[in-house]
């Protein structure tokens, strides 16, 4: 945890129940200015970015209610531009521009990426602007993986506010098709040694038996 989250996170409110909770000293020390930042990213941010296919997106509607919605792409589809930015191809989708709309007035954006298998997380806050592929074709393009067959309508583009690698308590460890490959192909070779070996005992023993 760092400055730069407890500057946004913590509220009056969230002080006050922190107070009241008994924690408030233990989460002071992140309010000085002793405390690191946090608000860049670094490598070991860039390269946990790299790594995901997908993330949780939080933006919040003119009424005050949030909206959060899951982002999906390939490997690495969310780039990291420079130190304080980030930014993702938008591809086209259900057309009911939650997101996009939100973001037009309100461009406040909080994202939660996760790593299931290692049970980390990684929480980011920023600024979002929407910048529509009419505008800057070249910029869409260079976020969009051709090998993806899904069509990019905008570019979203992120101004880091804060990071904070979250707790992994309670975080369940899941596994993707492709994050098991490495542990079934072996089981798969096996299996079809296995099969090959009876058939030729099959084999065998028909022949024996004729």
């Amino acid at each position: 945890m760092a400055r730069a989250f407890a500057e946004i996170t913590f509220t009056p409110s969230v002080l006050a129940e922190q107070q009241r909770q008994g924690t408030a000293a233990t989460y002071a020390k992140f309010l000085t200015s002793e405390a690191a930042p946090a608000d860049a990213v670094g490598p070991a941010e860039a390269a946990f970015i790299a790594r995901r296919d997908g993330f949780f997106q939080a933006t919040v509607g003119e009424n005050g209610w949030p909206y959060v919605q899951f982002r999906g792409g390939p490997e690495g589809f969310l780039k990291v531009l420079d130190e304080k930015t980030l930014a993702y191809a938008d591809f086209r989708g259900n057309r009911q521009y939650l997101s996009v709309g939100n973001l037009q007035v309100d461009g406040r954006v909080s994202l939660i990426l996760v790593d299931y298998p290692n049970r980390r997380r990684l929480k980011v806050w920023g600024q979002a602007r929407i910048v529509d592929i009419g505008e800057d074709p070249e910029l869409v393009a260079g976020l969009h993986d051709r090998s993806y067959r899904a069509k990019p309508e905008r570019a979203v583009v992120i101004t880091v506010a804060a990071l904070d690698w979250n707790c992994p308590q309670h975080l369940p460890q899941r596994y993707t098709l492709e994050e098991l490959e490495p542990a079934l192909a072996p089981l798969r070779e096996e299996l079809e040694r296995l099969r090959a070996e009876n058939e030729a005992l099959r084999r065998a023993a028909t022949a024996s038996s004729s």
